[in-house]
């Protein structure tokens, strides 16, 4: 699997949107996957829910979804200068006080760096899903 996913970030390079996500329920090794690449490439994947989180609790309550774009850019800016980014435990963007759509956000990163992204949710057919319907925090693409 991981020589299969290092043939597709390779191939990233040529398209407009540079991103792959990596879907699969808790435990299923999506994290682990994304260390061995990162290990391979020399890159280290970034926490989101860690750095997020701590940039965030800086910022005043209502003006935390207007800025979580611009935090989450400066992140990933910081932590790599390169064109690789590999971003794991994303929950906190899916937080509905937020009122973001983390794809979006995640696939604008995308445009000018190689991102790999876990997805803690699921594919199923051409839809990728975030949560059960019945969760708050549900979300459809």
């Amino acid at each position: 699997m991981l020589t299969k996913l290092e043939r597709y970030v390779n191939q990233l390079g040529e398209l407009h949107t540079k991103l792959i996500v990596l879907a699969g329920q808790h435990g299923s090794g999506k994290t682990k996957l994304l260390q061995e690449l990162g290990t391979k490439l020399g890159v280290q994947p970034l926490n989101v829910n860690l750095e997020l989180g701590r940039r965030m609790s800086a910022t005043p309550h209502a003006a935390r979804g207007f800025s979580a774009g611009q935090l989450l850019r400066d992140i990933a800016d910081r932590q790599r200068k390169e064109d690789m980014l590999l971003l794991d435990n994303i929950e906190l963007l899916f937080e509905r006080g937020l009122q973001i759509n983390p794809l979006d956000l995640i696939k604008r990163l995308a445009h000018s760096k190689r991102v790999v992204a876990v997805w803690p949710g699921e594919l199923r057919g051409n839809r990728l899903y975030y949560a059960e319907m019945t969760h708050p925090e549900y979300r459809d693409y």
